[in-house]
């Protein structure tokens, strides 16, 4: 290894320590994504990387020292990634997770096979559901609401010249002139209990707006709008997908069978085994 190649590698994993002390889950991975931010090179030709000029070492400090602050590291490069799409995220909007790629993709897969699907997205924040349907089914309508007004802000910016009809506002009365028409609804709502306050991870807790994560003293306040909403806006025969924390398992699917008037309620494990997302059809 060149002396060049050598320090620089010193230098990762120094960074890389300071994230480890400061809490953060991924050091290195996080260490890799900001200097593919600062030089410009893709994860892959990170490899090639020799050394850093001397403002790219001061920008590189910079933004490892924010982070060890648990600042998430999508705030400090303003990008997310999520599915094929990319999205511009900051303060006021809640950052997309990898495991809410899954409930996008069952909503792809619930239009294959219709013409010109319908499709709703309640609680759309950043617009990264709304935003991966668009590009995946061209053919899709997609529709998608958001409540709180900063988040509403960057959806707009991520949304723009995606076709996606966005609007302002609560999903509990979102869509009226849609009513029965809906192929799918698909929504990431809050969930957090209140009680739970303490257990959430400071990125989100400190960074991502409150009204995205919390609902109520069981965590299942939104869910239950969901249910009564979706079952005013999809067709018979619709489906409806939506995001849970992994201790609702039972209860959030039970939400959807006590109403009854829905059948096939089924809930979804993500790659990791635990219980993600629940989906179920509206009774014929």
């Amino acid at each position: 290894m060149s002396p060049r190649r050598a320090a620089l590698a010193a230098q990762r994993r120094a960074w890389a320590d300071l994230l480890a002390a400061g809490g953060v889950e991924s050091p290195e991975f996080d260490v890799n994504l900001l200097l593919s931010h600062v030089t410009g090179r893709s994860l892959g030709n990170l490899t090639l990387l020799d050394e850093l000029t001397a403002g790219q070492v001061v920008q590189m400090d910079e933004l490892v020292h924010r982070r060890a602050t648990r600042i998430p590291l999508q705030h400090l490069t303003g990008r997310a990634y999520f599915r094929h799409v990319e999205l511009e995220v900051g303060p006021g909007v809640f950052v997309p997770r990898p495991e809410t790629e899954l409930l996008a993709g069952w909503a792809i897969e619930a239009c294959q096979g219709l013409e010109a699907p319908v499709v709703v997205d309640l609680c759309t924040g950043s617009g990264a559901i709304a935003k991966a349907v668009a590009h995946e089914v061209p053919s899709a309508r997609v529709h998608a609401v958001e409540l709180d007004e900063p988040a509403y802000g960057w959806a707009e910016r991520n949304l723009r010249s995606t076709g996606v009809d966005l609007r302002q506002g609560d999903m509990a009365d979102a869509f009226p002139e849609l009513d029965g028409t809906v192929d799918v609804v698909v929504c990431n709502p809050p969930y957090i209990p209140l009680e739970a306050w303490e257990s959430v991870a400071s990125e989100a807790r400190d960074h991502d707006p409150h009204l995205a994560l919390f609902s109520g003293q069981d965590g299942l306040d939104a869910l239950r709008v969901l249910e009564r909403r979706a079952a005013l806006l999809l067709r018979p025969g619709g489906v409806v997908g939506a995001e849970h924390a992994d201790v609702q398992g039972a209860s959030a699917p039970g939400i959807f069978v006590t109403a009854g008037r829905w059948s096939e309620v089924h809930d979804h494990r993500d790659l990791a085994g635990r219980a993600r997302f629940l989906t179920a059809r509206l009774a014929r």
